[in-house]
């Protein structure tokens, strides 16, 4: 699992079988200083984040299973909300 900061939201017009309604989000990896830790990316929207949020998300095979149904071709998913990190 990483954290990520939502910056912003992607719009799909066509989806392939089993991402029908699922929401994607453009993340931006921080780390635990909220600072940028590597490229954007899209994040399918398992948590109902919002544009601003700090997020945990997860990747790999991981993040297909955190899908519904599980195992469609994602690489990242959002799968908490952040409310405070403590170092």
């Amino acid at each position: 699992m990483y954290l990520g900061k939502v910056i912003g939201t992607v719009v799909c017009t066509k989806r392939i079988s089993g991402l029908e309604g699922a929401r994607f989000l453009l993340v931006q990896p921080v780390d635990h200083h909220e600072k940028p830790n590597g490229q954007p990316e899209v994040a399918v929207d398992r948590a109902s984040a919002r544009p601003g949020a700090l997020v945990m998300l997860e990747g790999s095979r991981e993040a297909a299973l955190a899908c519904d149904p599980w195992f469609v071709p994602v690489d990242s998913a959002i799968v908490g909300i952040v409310d405070e990190v403590s170092t």
